[in-house]
């Protein structure tokens, strides 16, 4: 189980004060990371790190917001030099605003794309400019099964996490020879606090339980050993994937 084994990597995880980050923040602190939260909400972050030291792991918290272009590069920066190398780079931060294409606001437009996409490139390439350096790093971006297919009132949601997975594929085309892998971790359906609402209408409900195979929506638990493979040495000639874990949505008609 070596491959597999963190000890001694430095994991930051973005937007993980709560729901799929911070499980995939316990989930690298399990196999022996030391963990990096990151919100841009101070109480939230700080009731987090407490949570997930009470379980033994090593964890520090940093406060920012990836939309923040200027102030992102300072962070790492600080980072880099107070706390250390980081090692695996997690980019979960991401929000999704609905309403109809043709009625979509413009600003909301420029509100999402700043922190789903926008945000996952400031970020990488401020933390990536440390890992050419040292010719190791991982980068795993959160993408989504929306990557793929698209829905109804979540279009600008399914072109951000689209581009995601292309700017992932662009990483890895640059920076493999560097021994830099970038793979993306693409949920299918999950239950989380933002997916609560949706899954709560009985209708879409169901649509989402009868098109996935495994009949039923993900837990958050199931993406912590996928993140683990990425962020580990059992991925390392793995580059430029995405790895969906759907139970079998995208494999559905």
């Amino acid at each position: 189980m070596d491959l597999f084994d963190l000890t001694g990597k430095r994991a930051l995880i973005t937007g993980s004060s709560r729901g799929i980050g911070y499980t995939i923040a316990e989930g690298l602190a399990s196999a022996g990371a030391e963990i990096i939260l990151n919100s841009r909400h101070q109480g939230q972050l700080d009731a987090a790190v407490e949570k997930l030291r009470a379980t033994g792991a090593t964890v520090a918290g940093r406060c920012f917001d990836v939309a923040e272009e200027k102030a992102v590069p300072a962070a790492i920066a600080e980072i880099e030099e107070a706390i250390g190398p980081i090692d695996i780079l997690v980019n979960n931060a991401g929000i999704n605003l609905r309403a109809p294409l043709a009625e979509y606001p413009l600003e909301n437009w420029h509100t999402l794309m700043s922190v789903n996409l926008t945000g996952v490139f400031v970020v990488t390439q401020a933390v990536v400019r440390y890992m050419i350096p040292r010719r190791c790093g991982k980068i795993i971006n959160i993408c989504s099964a929306n990557s793929e297919v698209a829905r109804p009132i979540i279009g600008p949601y399914s072109a951000s996490k689209g581009a995601v997975k292309m700017l992932t594929k662009a990483m890895a085309v640059e920076w493999a020879q560097y021994n830099i892998q970038a793979n993306g971790l693409g949920p299918g359906y999950f239950l989380t606090e933002l997916t609560k609402p949706i899954a709560a209408n009985p209708e879409f409900d169901q649509a989402i339980r009868g098109r996935t195979p495994a009949g039923k929506w993900g837990d958050v638990e199931d993406l912590k050993g996928p993140a683990i493979f990425l962020a580990s040495a059992a991925s390392d000639f793995v580059n430029g994937h995405i790895l969906f874990v759907d139970g079998g949505f995208l494999a559905s008609a």
